[in-house]
């Protein structure tokens, strides 16, 4: 049994994105890196940790870069309640959150961020803002005084008011310039597949 060429071509393409986000983060990841080892001073003892929120695993691909790099701890947000896996539902639940102002309960994380000077803080951009998950985030966790290093991935539609986000929500912590990243927006990818099965006959 043989694969289908429109099939092999369509996981390629989703391969190449992948391969396109960690190639693009690894070649700019670099300054990230600087940037730590200069908010650490000369003696570069920043003692960093990487945290991060992600839905696609574009930022996951960037976390995961840096840690390595740093030699850091790395700590994935996630809420105790997860998002839906449909597209549509997770983008009318992060309306809704962001409209009310919820707070999501996340889960534990496995280290105390107060042990840390510099917090890499990685997500995607969700309606032109931060996900609510890093609101409840930065509001659990007391960062004044820590410097805050925000990385952040959009779908082509910039970051939004974000970066508002995490100045009005940790007001005494130091943010630092971000590293931002134009991801394949989901919608795109899913608009994509449907203009492909409707080349087979089968759109729905």
């Amino acid at each position: 049994m043989h694969e289908d060429k429109d099939l092999q071509g369509f996981d390629a393409a989703l391969s190449r994105r992948d391969l396109m986000v960690a190639g693009f983060a690894g070649a700019t990841l670099t300054a990230a890196t600087a940037c730590a080892q200069t908010a650490g001073g000369a003696s570069g003892d920043a003692r960093p940790l990487v945290v991060y929120f992600t839905r696609s695993g574009n930022t996951r691909v960037i976390a995961r870069g840096l840690a390595r790099m740093l030699a850091a701890p790395l700590a994935e947000l996630v809420p105790v309640t997860g998002y839906p896996d449909d597209y549509e539902a997770n983008v009318a639940q992060a309306e809704r959150e962001k409209r009310a102002g919820t707070l999501p309960a996340l889960r534990a994380l496995d280290l105390n961020p107060a042990d840390h000077d510099l917090i890499f803080l990685g997500f995607p951009i969700w309606g032109m803002t931060a996900p609510a998950v890093i609101r409840a985030f930065l509001s659990a966790h007391d960062l004044s005084r820590k410097r805050i290093a925000p990385f952040i991935t959009h779908g082509g539609y910039g970051i939004g008011d974000s970066l508002s986000v995490l100045d009005s929500h940790a007001p005494q912590a130091q943010r630092l310039t971000p590293f931002t990243l134009e991801c394949d927006q989901e919608r795109r990818t899913l608009a994509a597949v449907d203009q492909w099965l409707g080349g087979l006959g089968l759109a729905g």
